[in-house]
């Protein structure tokens, strides 16, 4: 993390009717394009790049299996998001799937740029 960025490690629940489903033919998550997170409506403006976190087959297989795809965004309050989507359920819970992983909120950047010593 960057300074200025901050840890959240909380669930997002996407808005459904604004997924991307264009990636889902080749097995990726369709990135929403609003999510909710306490009782605020994330909107996402821009994604800055992707990657993804694979881990080891746990059935002792050799292979290599996705785990997580990651998001780095923007939003169109000007805050930059780390946002991922679990492959599997985390911890077994149905539905949690997308998850807040930290955010640099643009008002924090204003801070920083205007201070000069």
């Amino acid at each position: 993390m960057t300074m200025g960025e901050r840890f959240v490690s909380e669930v997002i629940s996407p808005v459904v009717s604004t997924c991307d489903t264009s990636r889902m033919a080749i097995g990726e998550p369709g990135l929403p394009r609003e999510f909710l997170w306490r009782d605020r409506t994330l909107r996402i403006a821009e994604v800055l790049r992707t990657w993804r976190e694979t881990g080891k087959c746990r059935h002792g297989s050799p292979e290599r299996y996705v785990r997580k795809h990651w998001f780095e965004v923007i939003t169109t309050a000007n805050d930059i998001m780390n946002i991922y989507f679990e492959r599997q359920s985390h911890r077994g819970k149905k539905g949690d799937r997308w998850w807040l992983f930290s955010i640099r909120e643009a008002e924090e950047e204003r801070k920083e740029d205007s201070f000069h010593p």
